[in-house]
């Protein structure tokens, strides 16, 4: 029985990984392919895969113009002040809900899960009230706070999960060769964590990344707008730069997908291990 299940096991389970790669990946070769025609065959139909006119014009344009290159810092540096703030604050928060029995634990865990719960758009208004009476508007500083509060919930809960299960014994052993907390954690607990830290600042990135309603409403000029919004604002009024788009589509793709395929042993192992004890 069991040798005759696992005959069709095999066969059944690589032709569903075959049938969610072709799913998965299609519209990212789709992507691809069209990003090097020219705008006017985008469409055409019979649809081709390599056009004969295909050339690296489109990202030419992108990479020779200041302006959709400068889309690129903003959101290079905003995702990455982003990271860094969140990994900083979310591993000291978890240490001290995982290591701790504190006055008002509980009640604070529910406030963070009750804050993913809310939708982002029903802030739009009260948090876009906020930055301008802060004078925060058009700035990278308004960017990061906004993240911020979109990342942190959800890396405090991950990063709270990771630590529960390491055991105790770990900094306790520290502190009783007389270190001090801060040692325990960052010389012990911190490297045994890095699964876990490496999946945090993965969906962090992403999420800073790829957000687009703030990154519209709290900025003014192009100076300050992120590749969301860069790739929005080539929708003219009677044209569309289709092929510029989808090259800016697949060069924003590029950081994700360079930061997954290197860190991709330590994302996986710590998205596991995080959701086993909370």
């Amino acid at each position: 029985m069991n040798a005759k299940r696992k005959w069709y096991t095999k066969p059944l389970l690589g032709l569903g990984l075959l049938l969610g790669a072709t799913f998965a990946g299609f519209p990212i070769l789709w992507m691809i392919a069209n990003s090097l025609k020219p705008n006017s065959e985008i469409f055409a139909w019979p649809p081709v895969w390599i056009s004969p006119n295909s050339s690296l014009e489109p990202y030419l344009a992108v990479f020779q113009d200041p302006a959709k290159m400068r889309f690129f810092f903003n959101s290079y540096l905003v995702s990455t002040i982003v990271v860094i703030v969140t990994l900083a604050i979310s591993i000291l928060a978890a240490y001290a809900f995982s290591r701790f029995d504190f006055p008002g634990k509980m009640v604070i865990n529910a406030l963070i899960i009750a804050i993913q719960a809310v939708p982002p758009i029903t802030l739009l208004i009260p948090y876009m009230a906020l930055v301008v009476a802060l004078r925060l508007y058009n700035t990278y500083t308004a960017l990061v706070l906004t993240y911020l509060l979109f990342t942190l919930p959800y890396a405090i809960l991950m990063m709270t999960g990771y630590m529960n299960t390491l055991p105790k014994d770990l900094d306790e052993a520290v502190m009783i060769d007389g270190g001090s907390r801060f040692r325990a954690l960052w010389n012990v607990l911190v490297p045994t964590a890095l699964p876990g830290i490496v999946a945090v600042g993965m969906f962090t990135f992403m999420r800073a990344w790829n957000e687009y309603l703030f990154a519209l409403t709290l900025t003014r000029t192009n100076e300050m707008r992120t590749v969301p919004v860069g790739i929005s604002l080539l929708m003219g009024q009677h044209a569309y730069q289709w092929n510029q788009m989808l090259a800016m589509s697949v060069i924003g793709s590029l950081p994700v997908l360079l930061l997954f395929l290197f860190f991709q042993r330590y994302f996986i192992a710590g998205m596991t291990a995080g959701s086993v004890k909370t």
